[in-house]
């Protein structure tokens, strides 16, 4: 791969990585961590990998068009998007600016994926609220299907929570 297609390739990946997340618009798709690879194909097409979250995630097509759009606007039109269904994708993945974002806009970023669960004594998830520890869950969505809605007792407000996957 020549130098002036390295360059080309950092310049779309810088592009494809600022892409944000349509469900969670203040979380980049990097942040996520659902963008394995930006590279040039055997044929020498542009393919950009990425791993959804879930399945059934209503936002794919809309990753996928705005994709195929930063793709155009970098003059790579036949570009393509590939979804990696293996490794499949883990909260572990969303990187630490990704759960920064995620707590400044009130939801509370998921624990480690995996991790033994604590035994639950009435303290949950902290309320961004007021920082309390007497939340609770409410129902298990939030407005989106990776979130849950916890409630906190001491002021009352509700938020939402990204699950652990």
């Amino acid at each position: 791969m020549s130098a002036a297609v390295r360059l080309d390739l950092d310049r779309i990946r810088a592009r494809v990585e600022a892409v944000p997340d349509p469900e969670l618009p203040m979380i980049t798709l990097a942040d996520l961590g659902v963008i394995r690879s930006v590279r040039e194909g055997s044929d020498r097409v542009v393919e950009v990998v990425v791993t959804p979250t879930y399945l059934g995630c209503p936002a794919l097509p809309v990753i996928e068009a705005d994709l195929r759009t930063v793709l155009a606007e970098c003059g790579q039109p036949e570009g393509r998007v590939t979804w990696a269904l293996t490794p499949a994708w883990t909260t572990e993945w969303i990187s630490e600016e990704g759960r920064r974002k995620l707590a400044e806009h009130g939801i509370v970023p998921p624990g480690a994926a995996g991790a033994p669960l604590p035994v639950r004594l009435g303290l949950g998830r902290p309320c961004p609220n007021c920082g309390s520890l007497a939340t609770r869950p409410l129902g298990p969505f939030g407005s989106t299907g990776c979130q849950t809605i916890l409630v906190c007792t001491a002021c009352r407000e509700s938020f939402p929570h990204m699950k652990a996957v």
